[in-house]
């Protein structure tokens, strides 16, 4: 039986392709929700890019036929209409002027004309969700393809453990060609495997997988002076580094809590493959313009003088690292206003990165949890020949209001580039900024 899924606004302003997502099933939005979707759409945010496609995408299908009596959405989809409401399927203590109210009422009058049909209202508002619960509407989250059967705990981390007999151990440290076959253990490309020995568990050997028919490939083990002079502290940690400087895997995502390094060792990879061995011609770091917590509002100066409180966490990283590569390898470089001067170091907002086309570059998108799916594809899809980006975030502080764990464009882009062999993913566990840090982050 089909259903008929009634969008709340915040859904649209997620994702404008959310209106194609839901198969053959019926679509209706609210004539309120097109109200709210018009306010929105001059926003200069991922909200405001949804609210104003929202409104391409539907003045393209009003081309194809009557929006009221409803247009299908193409093969193998449904049919999209707008519809208005009755005021009476209201109960008395719902103010009839609210929108979240009015949407509801439009569901209610939807699954008042047919009883046969299941009408199901998709907000992001969880109080809104409450509110159809108590009138008994049937209503739902809004998630991504990518990742809706999936909790927080499921998202993938890139590296698993497999157990494996003793010998197989001793082959692969002797440099042994060592296979791993379909029907023993299920990998994907450029995941990190700790292999255990199947009589003591303390003998282990950590392996990357390329593809079944491919031996399993040592980590990098990073001696001597390290990247640029920093060396793991632990597993996570090296696996991250053994992606970040293979310039086959031109796609990495480095998720974690606050302090497991994941920037640090970002931006420590990008200035070795940059400054150090010449491999790419510039390192590129950006961000989006994200408030935590309360807006400051407007800030007076030049667009530099205006970036620079939002940057200025990833300028403390980069000279913190050049700093440290003097006092511990005593290479000597230029000072970081001289890169960032001559277009070596390019370190801006988010804002002013997407559009551009950007070849034989490092790109590092720090914060990347912020970004929406949409936001996330427009910049990857950028990337020019011979670069290579990483998306750094923590999924676990999400500072913009239309994306959660699930919806936001990191763990979509990890879910959905996790079967490619030009990607790679590692969600570091262990926080080593300090114990403190570790602590606050565990049990705030």
């Amino acid at each position: 039986m089909k259903k008929v899924y009634v969008f709340d606004t915040s859904v649209l302003l997620t994702n404008y392709n959310s209106l194609f997502e839901y198969r053959n099933n019926n679509i209706i939005i609210p004539l309120k929700v097109l109200e709210e979707i018009d306010k929105n759409k001059k926003r200069q945010d991922g909200a405001g890019l949804n609210a104003r496609m929202t409104i391409r995408k539907l003045d393209e299908l009003r081309s194809k036929g009557n929006l009221h009596k409803g247009v299908r959405l193409g093969k193998g989809r449904g049919i999209l209409s707008i519809r208005g409401y009755d005021v009476f399927s209201l109960p008395d203590e719902f103010e009839p002027t609210e929108a979240d109210n009015v949407i509801i009422a439009t569901a209610l009058t939807e699954n008042a004309s047919d009883a046969k049909r299941k009408v199901i209202v998709v907000t992001r508002d969880i109080n809104m969700r409450v509110k159809c619960d108590a009138l008994g509407l049937p209503c739902e989250d809004y998630t991504p393809i990518a990742v809706e059967a999936r909790e927080r705990n499921e998202l993938y981390t890139g590296f698993k453990s497999h157990l494996i007999d003793d010998q197989v151990i001793d082959r692969f440290y002797s440099d042994e060609e060592v296979y791993l076959e379909k029907d023993e253990v299920r990998v994907l490309p450029n995941q990190f495997i700790m292999l255990v020995s199947n009589i003591n568990e303390k003998k282990t050997a950590l392996a990357r997988f390329i593809d079944y028919g491919y031996p399993l490939r040592k980590v990098r083990e990073n001696k001597g002076k390290g990247i640029w002079g920093v060396r793991p502290r632990n597993k996570e940690q090296m696996f991250s580094l053994d992606l970040l400087m293979d310039r086959d895997v031109p796609i990495v995502s480095l998720i974690g809590q606050a302090g497991s390094g994941k920037t640090l060792l970002a931006i420590a990879a990008g200035l070795e493959q940059v400054l150090s061995e010449g491999i790419y011609k510039k390192l590129v770091i950006s961000r989006p313009v994200q408030p935590v917590g309360k807006d400051i509002g407007f800030l007076p100066g030049t667009v530099e003088e205006k970036m620079s409180p939002w940057l200025a966490p990833i300028k403390d990283n980069l000279e913190y690292l050049m700093a440290e590569s003097v006092m511990k390898t005593g290479d000597m470089f230029k000072d970081l206003e001289s890169y960032i001067a001559d277009g070596t170091i390019e370190v801006e907002a988010l804002t002013y990165i997407r559009g551009r086309s950007i070849s034989n570059a490092y790109i590092i998108i720090d914060e990347a949890q912020n970004l929406t799916f949409h936001e996330l594809k427009t910049i990857i899809t950028r990337v020019g020949e011979g670069t290579k980006i990483i998306l750094t975030g923590d999924v676990e502080q999400i500072d913009n209001l239309y994306v959660d764990v699930t919806s936001n464009g990191l763990s979509y882009a990890v879910e959905k580039f996790k079967k490619y062999d030009l990607a790679g993913h590692i969600t570091l566990l262990r926080g080593e900024r300090s114990k403190v840090a570790t602590l606050a982050a565990k049990i705030l």
